[in-house]
């Protein structure tokens, strides 16, 4: 699933060097030369970051709108790109991320790829990946049981083990990661169970390296898709 930027600019020289910088980061850009254009495409689009030009005339009551606009979600990054102004006339567009014209291509590759780190925390974070494998859980000094799992995420996994659990205690969690010869070892607990043997496990304590690990495979498979 690809990456969508609007960019609300007619300063073309400026534009053109956004879209070879986009396009390195994969992110598919559409470019409105009108801020009342731009209005109404995103009113009836969805897009994961908007970039626009401050200096063009109608962009300070454009973003005054987005900021009223319930519908425009605050997930989405909005980068400014301006001539010098203050501090506090930059935070008071609500933009997480800016930068100055004439732009520089370091500064710019280096705010747009935060702000696509920042879009796929977020894509990611809720996504379930579909997999099928066998997971192993242990408890307590001696328990273990058998199963498979059916999804991953970020925070968790589904399984199915083919009879009802009880456990009330951190489980100990061993699966191989699909694809790959890395063997995710994990603790959990138990956040909700059914009669068919199905149950959500959350994970704790993850670490750092565990997570990261998690969030590159997800974000191969999800993007890949």
């Amino acid at each position: 699933m690809a990456l969508t930027s609007m960019v609300v600019s007619r300063d073309w020289q400026e534009v053109s060097v956004l879209e070879c910088i986009l396009g390195g980061l994969h992110i598919d850009c559409d470019v409105e030369s009108k801020p009342e254009r731009a209005q109404a495409k995103l009113a009836n689009s969805k897009i994961d970051a908007l970039i626009v030009d401050c200096d063009l005339h109608g962009t300070d009551q454009f973003l005054r709108n987005l900021q009223r606009d319930k519908h425009f979600p605050l997930s989405v990054p909005l980068v400014v790109m301006s001539g010098p102004r203050g501090r506090h006339e930059i935070d008071a567009t609500g933009a997480l991320f800016s930068f100055e014209k004439p732009i520089s291509v370091e500064q710019a590759v280096r705010t747009l790829s935060a702000a696509r780190n920042l879009i796929l925390d977020g894509r990611l974070r809720y996504h379930r990946q579909a997999v099928e494998t066998p997971v192993a859980l242990a408890w307590g000094s001696q328990k273990k049981t058998q199963g498979d799992l059916v999804n991953l995420s970020q925070g968790g996994i589904g399984v199915h083990l083919g009879h009802e659990v009880d456990v009330h205690q951190p489980l100990q969690i061993s699966f191989r990661l699909p694809g790959t010869r890395y063997t995710v070892k994990a603790r959990g607990e138990i956040a909700w169970t059914d009669q068919q043997g199905n149950a959500g496990i959350r994970f704790l304590n993850v670490p750092a390296r565990l997570q990261r690990s998690l969030q590159l495979w997800l974000a191969q498979r999800y993007f890949g898709n």
